[in-house]
Parts: structure tokens; sequence; C-alpha cells
């Protein structure tokens, strides 16, 4: 080890090297990113300013859109610098940050997914006690043990990550720093780092998805065998439809991801994977919450007509 060099900062390979590519990448990928600020932007908006919009669902939707901003700007800036300048370079402090940073808001969305199940199997199986239940007090406690709870898992593999020894080859083939790509360029033992992703990223993945699975089954359940009319089920379900829309677009890529065991070199594939959660579903989150969401619509209407028209009624 004293004859090795250690590394200071590692070098961001990006999507594609072929400028034509480069080019409608960035294109592409900034309307996106902008899509995301804006869509995400208005909800956190709306949800504030509106005030038929201060209810639990619609309280966990504001963290979830405010998350979506910050998770798109984790990535999508770097990347975007990288199809204008090249192969970025980026320092060891500032590719554990953001290491840090994606996978705090990556399992906070998770956990929060599952909180918002929560709250329509509630609002749904048990409407007389919703407003007891959930609580002005209770919303909160839940979304602080949301961002507390991916906080506390991206810090570990934050802390674990930066006791490695890195010497030698410093390119990252990815777009940000993510835990495999760097455990394939760590000199020293990472077989407690891959037990760690594969155990505890696994069950912050898993564990929420649980959850999902068994609220949606108890609010399947509750409208089939204590609903009679074929209307008056689908109503309440109907209201669960955007959730379940978004939880599918995180899930899916992320399973791909990260729960088959994290071994041998880093695919091509796993890349392709990661825009899809990093890039593109904050930006498709706050079209899905308006484009099938009454309430969502009239508000941003409303809100829309008070800066268009200020002077109107």
């Amino acid at each position: 080890m004293l004859n090795q060099t250690e590394v200071s900062e590692f070098i961001l390979l990006g999507l594609t090297d072929i400028q034509g590519l480069q080019h409608f990448f960035f294109i592409s990928f900034l309307l996106l990113y902008l899509t995301s600020l804006l869509g995400n932007g208005a909800i956190v908006t709306m949800v504030i300013s509106e005030p038929r919009l201060h209810t639990p669902m619609y309280f966990f939707l504001g963290n979830l859109s405010c998350l979506d901003i910050f998770y798109s700007t984790v990535t999508v800036p770097k990347m975007l610098s990288g199809f204008l300048f090249g192969h970025q370079p980026i320092s060891f402090g500032g590719c554990l940050a953001q290491l840090h940073f994606f996978h705090f808001l990556g399992s906070t969305e998770a956990v929060l997914l599952a909180t918002m199940a929560y709250d329509r199997y509630v609002a749904i199986c048990n409407p007389l006690r919703y407003t007891l239940v959930m609580s002005p007090r209770t919303c909160l406690l839940l979304a602080v043990a949301s961002w507390s709870t991916g906080f506390v898992h991206a810090m570990v593999h934050s802390v674990m990550t930066s006791q490695l020894s890195f010497c030698g080859h410093n390119h990252i083939h990815h777009f940000f720093c993510d835990i495999k790509p760097l455990l394939n360029l760590a000199c020293s033992s990472t077989s407690l780092n891959m037990t760690l992703l594969n155990v505890v990223t696994t069950s912050i993945a898993l564990g929420p998805f649980t959850l999902i699975v068994l609220s949606y089954l108890y609010i399947i359940s509750f409208l089939f065998y204590k609903v009679r009319s074929q209307e008056e089920r689908w109503k309440p379900f109907s209201t669960c439809a955007s959730h379940l829309t978004v939880v599918a677009l995180l899930y899916i890529p992320v399973f791909f991801n990260y729960t088959p065991p994290a071994s041998g070199s880093f695919p091509k594939r796993d890349v392709q994977v990661s825009l899809m959660y990093s890039a593109v579903t904050p930006a498709l989150n706050p079209l899905i919450y308006t484009l099938r969401n009454q309430e969502v619509r009239s508000a941003l209407k409303k809100m829309l007509g008070r800066k268009l028209f200020p002077g109107g009624k």
C-alpha cells in the first residue's frame, strides 16, 4: 500500500461518447429536468397555498414532490455538463456527497410511498377514524421517520465507502457516483460493503414494498367484501391509481438494479435502469398526479388563474 497512489478524484464517463447522441441526450434530459422542477415545484406550491389540499394525502404528496426536485438535482446537472464538456471529473468528497444524497433521497422515497399507501388504507378501510388516526402530528411524525430512515441508510453507505482505499484506475462507468461502480474500483476489501448493499439496501427496498402490498391487499379485500356496488368499489380505488403508478415506476427499475447480488463487472444495463428512477420518474410523477387527480387539476387551474389574471375573482 505504501507504493500505491491514493485516488483524489474520479472521472465520470457518462452515458455515451458519440457526439450526435450527446447533443440529443442533452436536450432530452434538460427537458425532463425542467419538467421535474416546474411540475414538482407547482405541486409543492399548490399544497402549501391551496386550503383544500391541506389533507394528509396531499401533505405526503408535497413531501414526494419536494424530494423529487432534490433527487433529480443530485445527478442530472452533472450528467448534462458531461454531455456538453465530455468526461466529468469529480473529487472524492464530491463523489461521496453525491452517493450519500442519491441514496438518502431514494430510500426516503421508498419509505414515503409506503406511508402514502398506509394513508390510503386508513382513508378507505377506516374512514370514520381517518382524521383521528392521520392527525397532523401523526403525519408529521411519519414524514420525519421517512426522511430519517433514508438519511441513516445513506449515512451507513457513505461512511463505509469512505473507509475504502482507491488507487490506480479512477474511471467510473456511470453518469454519477453510485455504490456498485465505486466498489469495483476499490483496492481494499469490499466484502462488508457488498453485504450491506445486498442486505441493507434490499431490506430498504423490500420492507416498504411489502407494506405497500399489504395495504392494497387490505384495501382490495375491504372493497370486495364490504362494498356491494361496483361503482362504489371503483370510486375509492381510483384515488389510489396515481400512487400505484408511481410505485411501479420506482420499484420496477430499483428491483432490477439493487435486489440481485451486487457482484461482477458493472453492467451497462444498470446505468440505463438508473436513468429511469433518477431522471425520468421525477419528471413523470407530477404529470401522473395532475392528469389523474381532479383536485390537483382544479387547484392548478386556480393557481394559474391567479397568476395570469391577478385582478380576477
